[in-house]
């Protein structure tokens, strides 16, 4: 597998834990302490990765949700 192969593979596992993080933050309200970091940098970036779960959480609820296969009950 090339590097760029491999790095694709790596962001969309990335997104996929993050969506996962957003998931259990909407289904239970726990979230991930980002104020345990000590470097202010590491907390902007961790917040923005947290953030794009997130919006891709959003998404796909929208997606599920417009689609004829999925009822809510």
């Amino acid at each position: 597998m090339t590097f760029i192969g491999k790095a694709i593979h790596i962001s969309i596992d990335l997104a996929l834990v993050s969506t996962c993080l957003a998931g259990i933050k909407r289904n239970t309200g726990l979230t991930f302490k980002t104020e345990s970091f000590q470097n202010e940098t590491a907390k902007v970036y961790t917040t923005r990765y947290l953030n794009i779960g997130e919006s891709l959480y959003d998404s796909a609820v929208a997606s599920c949700g417009s689609s004829k296969y999925f009822v809510r009950k």
